[in-house]
């Protein structure tokens, strides 16, 4: 259909304004508003049938009901919603009142048009407000996770703003056996420190297990300094609470909630939780990083290497020592379910590869032993056997028992490719 008779049809329904009447036609004329759609119609058709320009004023429009009129004003509302807050990418979403929705229909099917044909008012809506608001406060419209999210609810005249998430990622290295990962609650009093009207025997009134964590010691600086609401530890796996991590780290994500600044100087933040750690964790590398880093930290395929300080039940032959690390090296191994993680892990057998083993034989009793595995493989039970859980094992190789009394994770590293992948960090 000519859109000469689009709009003939259209404004014979009553007071149309220039967006109302350029929207169902807004696949045609690329780089127009359609309010100069509209008004490019409107002109056209009067010189068609040689009546006078009777512009409309918006106000007057029985599609939007004057909507198309508040495009600067809510701009203006979602720049003082999110006023005092850092932000450099935005999105704007609207819900439009029922009655417009229906207007909107109507007037397609007067004019002759599909249902679909050109642009939703809520399309258009949100567009011409983002633009503003853009202008505003000079950031860039988002499709994917922006900085702040706006929904704007024309009937209940309300604008939602949303600050999402902040995100930072680095390594750490805990030098201090005993502090775990994260905060760990007492089991017996579920973290409330009491049972029934007394202080919690187990854990003394504190509600947790261990003093301090890794978590403790780094989300809360990153909340501080970002100014957040919350912060939530992610990390690359774990070690456990009695072993160290040194060399290369650890990777992490800390997960700020509602921040209101973003462009923060990483290697001051760097220097001041290694202030406030004293030595217990060091961390490096930090950077301000995506939401999809989250994912790739728990997510991203890696291997370990670990220094395993080893005491034997009964005297070892260093020869016999070398075999045994040799007959593992490059072993896969089938791990069930370790006793010391029965309580929260499934019930089930692992396969895990031995890349790389080593041993440095001390004594008739001691030995030092470095593996290169893949992710997921229980040390402790590698060398243990876990009373026959875990095949082979060094001790089921060396016939003896054999126990870890120091363990040292000295390498977390991905498997395929490293998990610093330049896509995933925020400038």
């Amino acid at each position: 259909m000519d859109v000469l008779e689009v709009a003939a049809r259209a404004t014979a329904t009553g007071p149309v304004c220039d967006a109302c009447l350029g929207r169902p036609v807004a696949d045609r004329s690329f780089g127009l508003s359609n309010a100069e759609r509209g008004s490019a119609l409107r002109v056209s058709l009067a010189l068609r049938e040689d009546d006078d320009h009777e512009p409309v004023a918006t106000a007057d429009c029985w599609v939007c009901e004057g909507r198309c009129d508040e495009f600067d004003a809510w701009a203006e509302r979602a720049a003082e919603a999110v006023e005092g807050t850092e932000f450099s990418t935005y999105n704007v979403g609207t819900r439009p009142p029922p009655l417009i929705e229906e207007n909107e229909a109507l007037l397609r099917e007067e004019a002759g048009l599909e249902a679909d044909a050109g642009e939703p008012f809520k399309s258009e809506f949100n567009r011409e407000v983002g633009k503003r608001f853009g202008r505003l406060t000079g950031a860039e419209v988002s499709f994917d996770r922006p900085d702040v999210q706006f929904t704007i609810d024309l009937a209940e005249d309300a604008i939602d703003a949303k600050v999402n998430s902040a995100f930072v990622y680095g390594r750490y290295r805990k030098l201090e056996r005993d502090v775990p990962q994260t905060e760990w609650p007492c089991r017996e009093c579920k973290g409330s420190g009491r049972q029934g009207a007394d202080p919690c025997d187990h854990c003394g009134g504190s509600g947790y297990l261990y003093d301090d964590s890794v978590e403790e010691y780094t989300a809360p600086i990153v909340e501080d300094v970002m100014d957040g609401t919350e912060a939530t530890f992610h990390g690359a796996g774990r070690e456990d609470v009695d072993a160290l991590m040194l060399g290369t780290g650890r990777p992490f994500v800390i997960e700020v909630a509602e921040p209101r600044r973003r462009r923060v100087d990483t290697d001051r933040l760097e220097a001041d939780i290694n202030a406030f750690a004293d030595g217990a964790v060091e961390v490096e590398g930090l950077r301000l990083a995506t939401y999809d880093m989250v994912e790739r930290v728990k997510e991203h395929d890696a291997s370990k290497r670990y220094r395993a300080e080893v005491t034997f039940g009964a005297d070892v032959d260093a020869d016999d020592l070398a075999a045994a690390v040799d007959e593992l090296e490059g072993a896969t191994v089938e791990q069930y379910t370790p006793n010391r993680v029965d309580h929260r892990r499934a019930s089930l057998t692992r396969e895990r590869d031995v890349y790389e083993t080593t041993a440095e034989f001390e004594d008739s009793r001691h030995a030092t032993v470095e593996i290169h595995g893949a992710g997921g493989l229980y040390i402790k039970e590698l060398i243990s056997g876990d009373e026959g859980r875990t095949e082979p094992s060094l001790a089921g190789l060396l016939g003896v028992d054999a126990e870890v009394t120091a363990l040292d994770v000295v390498a977390v590293e991905g498997e395929a490719e490293p998990f610093e992948d330049e896509a995933f960090f925020r400038e």
